[in-house]
């Protein structure tokens, strides 16, 4: 969930942080106040769009830091697949905010734009009268549905999308082996001229990493040689004076020692040591020496051999492997040409199982969603009616798009009445804002336990509603909040009240300086807010105590 929000230097805020609750979060606040300005620090934290004219005035930087607690095995793994872990059980998405760029960081590690939108995608969902906009795209319908039914459709969308795969690359194939026979003639001679090339090399897998490290060896060598030579000089040649010849002389010197006492004994033992191991030294020195000795025939031999390897790669693959492999792809390429009626033949046979496989998948996937679809217009249709849509109709209607793909052959679209005696027709021609907003509440209420994101932000919700109507949608919240957090942004006292915390976003002025600040209410505070919602800036002992009566409901009804 989300825990901890954080911003500094943003618009009207200096700094100001909070916390946020487990349950249903409601921020209220009058117009102006900045509670648009929330929801946009959690949008530039999760990797919105950055202007430098969203600093606050006088600031050359800004910062928004928001702070998850993830318990959750699956969005961990998930988190893991992409390379992010939690530390301490919680994910921190920050972003820098700078004059012209910003930078972003997950648990301080800096990120790329597209892997802190997929972290944040997994964390988090906002819905705002956009979202409730995309219930209008019909495109949008088949995936409400599946993600209702996932628990059947999403082993079968999988076996659809390897089906399918499998069949549009057999048809790739039958259209890329389509030449006649003048063109089989020219393709086959150019591949048995790059068969013989190939093979005639001899390649060994790994070859070409071996030639170039003897290659370099060998280029090298001399500097090599006269550096390993000097070495041995001062270690062990035969002339006096160097390293072996002096150890000698010091044990022949310390021998009378060594039989005086056991300090001189010890010190005589390490002297001998160090002989030996001097020894084994020289005799490694020596035969590392010859490794570099080659002659200039085998400079030749190797140099030669290196450039028809780097021939053939720069013609048939990065490494001496890849070219082996093209190899054998023109044999059995030729192997095909060589008999092409038959291959043809048996192409066309695999197509058609294929084929089949996928429509005999697709067929399945529509019975599953025919059977959801059912079940989710009821569903939906009922949430419908808990939000005052007293004579409202809901229907889905599943559509043969008459071609297959990934998805099998079906589409969706959300039909609506809104009204008794109006006919179904598509959501988006007979639906307005307020109706959208609530349509969207009764699909998010129906999938609350389907979908894997912990925290769910709403932005007007409450748009074009009041009354009875508010207070439903309130208790909608509510209701979702009991399986995930919730942070709603209202203008209305019968959402507000239902809040499991209520917070205040107000602002402060001192002298010529103007900010935004956001606070946690006490319930008597929280009673204070819902009466300056009911009753403006005018706020009667009857208001005040009409909002008191409100909150002690709310409780007492969910």
């Amino acid at each position: 969930m989300l825990k901890n929000l954080y911003v500094k230097n943003l618009a009207l805020i200096d700094e100001t942080e909070v916390e946020f609750t487990e349950g249903l979060n409601i921020l209220t606040g009058e117009t102006g106040a900045g509670k648009s300005l929330l929801l946009g620090s959690v949008n530039l934290a999760l990797g919105g769009k950055y202007s430098a004219d969203m600093l606050r005035n006088g600031t050359r930087s800004g910062l928004v830091e928001i702070t998850f607690t993830v318990d959750d095995e699956k969005t961990v793994k998930r988190l893991e697949e992409l390379d992010i872990y939690p530390e301490d059980g919680c994910i921190v998405l920050g972003r820098k905010l700078m004059e012209g760029r910003s930078v972003s960081r997950i648990n301080g590690e800096k990120v790329n734009m597209t892997v802190l939108r997929a972290v944040a995608g997994l964390l988090i969902d906002i819905h705002g009268q956009h979202d409730s906009q995309n219930l209008l795209q019909k495109k949008n319908h088949l995936s409400l549905l599946d993600l209702y039914a996932k628990q059947k459709t999403s082993p079968l969308l999988e076996k659809m999308r390897s089906a399918f795969e499998e069949y549009r690359r057999l048809c790739r194939k039958k259209e890329e082996s389509a030449v006649d026979e003048e063109g089989r003639r020219k393709e086959a001679a150019l591949a048995e001229f790059e068969i013989k090339e190939i093979e005639e090399a001899q390649l060994t897998p790994g070859e070409d990493d071996e030639l170039e490290e003897e290659y370099r060896r060998m280029t090298e060598s001399r500097r090599i040689t006269s550096a390993v030579a000097e070495a041995y000089q001062y270690t062990a040649e035969d002339a006096r004076g160097n390293a072996s010849d002096f150890l000698s002389r010091a044990i022949r010197a310390l021998q009378e020692a060594a039989e005086f006492d056991e300090a001189g004994s010890q010190l005589y033992a390490q002297l001998l040591e160090a002989d030996s191991l001097l020894n084994d030294f020289n005799r490694e020195l020596s035969e590392y020496a010859k490794s570099f000795e080659f002659s200039e025939d085998e400079f030749q031999e190797t140099e030669s051999r290196l450039n028809l390897l780097n021939h053939l790669k720069a013609k048939y693959g990065k490494t001496v492997s890849d070219v082996l492999a093209y190899c054998d792809e023109k044999k059995q390429r030729l192997s095909e040409l060589e008999d092409y009626d038959s291959f043809m033949q048996e192409l066309d046979g695999k197509i058609e199982k294929a084929l089949d496989k996928v429509a005999k998948i697709s067929e399945k996937l529509h019975a599953v969603r025919e059977r959801a679809a059912r079940d989710l217009e009821k569903e939906i249709g009922s949430q419908m009616q808990e939000l005052n849509f007293a004579d409202a109709r809901f229907e889905i209607r599943l559509i043969d798009t008459g071609r297959y793909s990934a998805l099998g052959r079906d589409d969706a679209e959300f039909y609506m009445s809104a009204n008794p005696g109006e006919p179904l027709k598509p959501l988006g021609s007979v639906a307005s804002g307020g109706e959208l907003s609530r349509v969207m509440l009764a699909i998010k209420t129906v999938l609350a336990d389907e979908e894997d994101t912990p925290t769910l932000i709403f932005d007007e919700i409450d748009t074009g509603i009041s009354g009875i109507t508010a207070g439903k949608v309130g208790e909608k919240l509510k209701l979702i909040g009991k399986s995930r957090q919730v942070l709603c942004i209202t203008h209305l006292p019968q959402i507000a009240a239902v809040a499991d915390s209520h917070y205040l976003i107000k602002k402060e002025i001192k002298g010529n300086s103007v900010k935004t600040v956001i606070e946690l209410l006490e319930d008597e505070s929280s009673v204070e807010e819902l009466a300056r919602m009911l009753g403006g800036a005018n706020i009667t002992g009857n208001i005040l105590e009409s909002a008191r009566e409100m909150k002690q409901l709310a409780k007492s009804e969910i």
